[in-house]
């Protein structure tokens, strides 16, 4: 694990946080866990290791976000055994849209549990999360789109949801029901999917296929309160891990990281 405890500066207001945090994204995003912590005058530490030595006056956890650390995902292996596990997430909000989840889910052909994979991978389920790029609410969605897909109003989770659903059905039939070309395309776009003839070649865009993956195994798909009375048991069965049916999940640049920076700057402000 990197020792981020050196990316800390004795004054930083939240806004000068922020462009700290987006500045060493590359580094956030590999450290398990990144805790803010605050000093009795105010300064602030932002580190993945338990404050000690010079740092020891730092004594209020202000924010705690877990990042999954992963090998690079080729999108060549099917099998289910080898998305590894991931940590449910401590968001309160966790469970506050299933019912919205579920609906969209049925309206649109979509996996229920794939698609809350994706909602806790964009926004860990913040539906006032906005990217660098302009990605917005609980699923990112860029305004282009929101528009494209008939959301009036982003942050409104019932619309979000209801507008990433029509998207992710979109990309599952634009590429034959194949799961992961249609949560990469989220990710980097239909078009470099066709570019590159599959999950393209972007660190990112792999790593977010397998993280999304990984959740749907090892924390979505068994979750009967997903299913509820939307899903018949005949849908469920169908959803194999060698070929998952009406499956989505959505994203947009930096989602993870994005995410991360927006609720250290909420946290501080």
């Amino acid at each position: 694990m990197i020792n981020v405890t050196t990316l800390v500066t004795r004054c930083l207001s939240p806004i000068l946080l922020t462009t700290l945090a987006l500045s060493t994204l590359s580094v956030t995003a590999q450290a398990e866990n990144i805790t803010i912590y605050k000093d009795k005058n105010g300064k602030v530490l932002l580190t993945n290791v338990n404050p000690s030595g010079n740092f020891d006056q730092f004594t209020k956890k202000v924010q705690v976000t877990y990042y999954k650390s992963s090998k690079l995902y080729d999108g060549s292996n099917n099998n289910s055994n080898n998305y590894g596990s991931s940590a449910a997430s401590n968001s309160s909000s966790r469970n506050a849209y299933d019912s919205y989840i579920r609906a969209s889910a049925e309206r649109h052909g979509v996996d229920p549990a794939l698609m809350k994979a994706m909602m806790h991978t964009e926004s860990a389920f913040n539906p006032n999360a906005r990217s660098p790029v302009g990605a917005q609410g609980l699923m990112q969605l860029m305004p282009a789109t929101a528009r494209r897909f008939k959301v009036s109003n982003p942050w409104n989770p019932a619309e979000n949801i209801e507008g990433s659903a029509k998207y992710i059905a979109w990309l599952m039939r634009r590429f034959d029901n194949r799961v992961e070309y249609a949560v990469a395309g989220y990710n980097a776009g239909e078009g470099n999917v066709d570019k590159y003839g599959g999950i393209p070649p972007f660190k990112e865009t792999q790593n977010y296929v397998k993280k999304v993956m990984s959740r749907y195994h090892s924390l979505y798909k068994n979750d009967s309160g997903l299913y509820g009375v939307t899903m018949s048991a005949s849908n469920q069965n169908n959803n194999t891990s060698s070929g998952l049916k009406n499956v989505s999940y959505g994203t947009s640049s930096n989602g993870n990281s994005a995410s991360y920076v927006n609720s250290a700057y909420a946290a501080l402000r």
